[in-house]
């Protein structure tokens, strides 16, 4: 027996999603953003350009978006592949940078600062949200009154104290400043602190965990995403400071990468910087950077909207 089909409800099938016009808002939102995201990674764009054109030839070429005679010689004489002579030829100063070593110096004291900073702020953080002893809310207090003292006002203090310690021209010396704590740190961490519910910590210590173990096994684990937010930015403001590092760590030894590009860019027998060599360096240097950003992005991402605990 033949099967007649069966019409088609004409309310079950499925409507064709007709194509919204933007609105003029989306239209000029999106034009904003496409912008604003030009004008950021511009400056990138220009580096990249300048440290791939010979130096020589920049001057003549100072409106053009390409670069000027494109070369690698740049990138050479940063890493000392180059003799001096072939610098001198493509433009640059002549001066020799120890990019491996500034670049070791650099990344032993970012990360020394990192570590020490992020564990021992954890700790006083989760010492004021969960501890409870006389005068806690008054430091509490004087920790936030500390953030509104400009850092260039405690710079003449701790210089007069490293140089009294005799850590001047010394790792310890450049990273002691910041290898504690500091406001903005122990603020940022302990309100995420508080918002993690005191049954987990309890049920823990019920079993015969202590504070500390707590701390390392529970508190630490679960606060995954802010401590990382926390290691990135303590990371860059390491990195990028010059200031300091400049005061107490003067000889070759332990110079890091942003004062060695400081003097790389004074040397100049040839009567003008060699801007090229010192893009290329810059971009090397910003690499860390990128990379620890590229590992650490998607928990910075999911620390924006933290609330509460998964």
């Amino acid at each position: 027996m033949a099967v007649l089909p069966v019409a088609a409800d004409p309310t079950t099938v499925p409507r064709r999603r007709r194509l919204r016009r933007p609105s003029l808002g989306r239209t000029a939102a999106w034009v904003f953003m496409i912008a604003s995201l030009l004008a950021t990674l511009f400056p990138f764009y220009w580096m990249l350009r300048t440290a791939l054109s010979n130096t020589r030839s920049l001057a003549s070429n100072a409106d053009s978006f390409l670069p000027a005679d494109i070369t690698l010689g740049a990138f050479e004489r940063v890493l000392g592949l180059s003799t001096q002579a072939e610098a001198i030829a493509q433009g640059g100063s002549g001066a020799s940078v120890n990019f491996w070593l500034y670049l070791k110096n650099s990344l032993i004291v970012a990360t020394t600062t990192t570590v020490g900073q992020v564990f021992f702020c954890a700790m006083a953080a989760y010492a004021f949200a969960r501890l409870t002893w006389p005068g806690r809310d008054k430091l509490f207090f004087a920790f936030i009154t500390a953030l509104m003292i400009p850092p260039i006002f405690t710079t003449l203090p701790n210089f007069v104290l490293i140089k009294d310690l005799g850590l001047l021209n010394t790792y310890l010396g450049i990273v002691l400043p910041g290898l504690l704590m500091t406001p903005f740190a122990v603020f940022f961490l302990r309100q995420f602190f508080l918002g993690i519910p005191r049954e987990i910590e309890e049920a823990a210590m019920i079993d015969g965990a202590g504070r500390f173990r707590v701390f390392l096994t529970i508190i630490l684990p679960m606060s995954s995403a802010p401590i990382s937010t926390l290691a990135l930015l303590t990371y860059i403001t390491s990195w990028n400071d010059y200031f300091w590092p400049l005061l107490v760590g003067k000889e070759e030894s332990v110079r890091v990468l942003t004062v060695a590009l400081g003097i790389f860019r004074s040397q100049t027998p040839q009567g003008s910087p060699d801007w090229a060599g010192l893009m290329a360096a810059t971009l090397i240097a910003a690499l860390p950077i990128l990379i620890l950003y590229l590992v650490l992005g998607r928990k910075i991402i999911n620390s924006i909207g933290f609330s509460g605990i998964k």
